[in-house]
């Protein structure tokens, strides 16, 4: 029996031989791999849509927000406003500008652009009813020929020909 325990102490000390050094090597080195980078500071954006005409929320409309770092989009994230017409947003870097859309039924899409330099942002869009559609076929005010208007186009004379 004691020739057991003297065998395994052997093998005990000969492991702790081979590892012991590669311990030690293991500290004096640099950690290879990945390393850890923590992500940039955020900004809460708040974005309230409401009505252009009466200043009422409007509920689930769609606010798609296009992160953008030096003028190259980085994605898109969409979210749909609350019964209060809000939407907030906690992951959009400071630093980055934002580029803003918001679509609703029976109202005209909005788009903006919108620098994010501190750490806290609120933007209200006013969504407003379509206009009517722009017709060439319609007398316009701006003096648009054509259509309905009976004033001939102007002409231009013909080239002379000196000879």
């Amino acid at each position: 029996m004691t020739h057991l325990v003297s065998l395994r102490k052997f093998r005990i000390a000969v492991l702790m031989g081979l590892a012991l050094p590669g311990l030690l090597l293991a500290q004096d080195q640099p950690r290879r791999g990945r390393k850890y980078t923590p992500p940039p500071p955020t900004a809460k954006i708040t974005v309230t849509v409401i009505k252009a005409t009466n200043g009422k929320p409007v509920e689930n409309a769609a606010v798609v927000f296009h992160p953008m770092k030096e003028g190259k989009s980085e994605g898109n994230l969409e979210l749909k406003s609350n019964e209060e017409g809000k939407v907030t947003i906690e992951v959009i870097p400071i630093g980055y500008t934002v580029r803003l859309q918001v679509i609703a039924n029976g109202f005209e899409t909005f788009g903006d652009d919108y620098p994010i330099p501190t750490d806290s942002k609120d933007i209200v869009v006013k969504l407003k009813r379509p206009d009517k559609q722009y017709s060439i076929y319609e007398k316009h005010a701006d003096g648009q020929r054509g259509g309905n208007d009976s004033t001939p186009p102007p002409t231009t004379p013909p080239p002379s020909n000196p000879q």
